[in-house]
């Protein structure tokens, strides 16, 4: 692939550009300079269809300052701008300088919207209809396509309405995940506890744990091994938010439900990841958006853990 990357190919493609602007202004000196031979009625001989004949009338005027024009104009836009393999243009341009510029512009007119909510608290933001005007709608564009519009997610994209939390809580611990991202990993654990056999009754044990319909005998002798678990999970498997894992024992599911699901997690594990969106908005955005969600899950004003 080093090929690819060399500086060959910006000379050779800057090359066959400038080549090709001048070619075509050769071209049409060429034709607009050469008398081919013609007859006395200005034909050149050839006949088509019987009576179809060539003559040689010279370019429309109109054509002629057009093409001329065509060539200049890429001339002067090859110097201006990048044109010509690494050659940058005297301008300076470039598409990451004119998107910067252009959200520079749209952050400096929306600045005074988000002013108003640079001192409140979520709890007064959750309270401001405007603020939760456009909480949501920077909610629709940039988290409904994975937690869902009405943010209660689906299968291993976590509800956002029900208060439980994997690796913190609280608006600061939303506003930093929403703008760093986040990574949570469950290791495979079937070589762990043994056999497959061990592999399902730990399932049932989990299940026994919200009450879910399970085998009460499988349980029983999957609790004992559960205690490979109870790493990351706690000995009562109410799980431990400071370590991402979660609470077995409240029935909520994020990579589905019953005894397939669950053996499916402990053979093969999860890696799901949440990419950070600092790229795509500013603090002041984070701000109300991680406020809009904080909200959403505590409509009475109260922090749920």
């Amino acid at each position: 692939m080093s090929d690819f990357t060399s500086d060959f190919w910006h000379y050779y493609v800057g090359g066959i550009t400038l080549v090709s602007i001048i070619a075509c202004a050769i071209l049409l000196w060429i034709s607009s300079t050469t008398k081919a031979a013609t007859h006395a009625d200005n034909t050149t001989g050839h006949v088509w269809d019987v009576d179809l004949k060539e003559m040689n009338n010279p370019l429309p005027k109109w054509w002629v300052y057009l093409f001329i024009i065509t060539v200049v104009f890429a001339l002067v836009y090859g110097a201006l701008y990048p044109m010509f393999g690494r050659f940058q243009g005297v301008l300076g341009w470039t598409s990451q300088g004119q998107h910067a510029a252009e959200v520079k512009k749209v952050e400096e007119a929306i600045a005074p919207v988000y002013a108003k909510f640079s001192g409140m608290t979520a709890e007064q933001m959750a309270a401001d209809p405007e603020a939760m005007a456009i909480g949501e709608r920077l909610f629709m564009n940039y988290c409904a396509q994975c937690h869902g519009s009405d943010a209660r997610g689906s299968k291993s994209f976590p509800n956002l309405t029900d208060g439980d939390w994997l690796g913190g809580t609280g608006h600061e611990y939303i506003k930093t995940t929403i703008a760093n991202g986040r990574t949570g990993v469950m290791t495979p654990m079937a070589e762990v506890l043994g056999s497959a056999e061990d592999v399902r009754n730990v399932a049932h044990y989990v299940l026994s744990l919200s009450g879910s319909p399970h085998d009460s005998v499988r349980a029983a002798q999957g609790q004992s091994k559960f205690a490979a678990c109870a790493a990351c999970h706690g000995p009562d498997g109410k799980g431990m938010q400071v370590m991402g894992a979660p609470n077995l024992t409240d029935g909520i599911w994020l990579h589905g439900w019953g005894e397939d699901a669950i053996i499916r997690a402990i053979n093969n594990g999860f890696t799901n990841t949440m990419p950070p969106q600092s790229a795509l908005l500013n603090e002041a955005q984070i701000n109300v958006l991680s406020s809009y969600v904080w909200g959403l899950s505590n409509k009475s004003g109260t922090t749920q853990q």
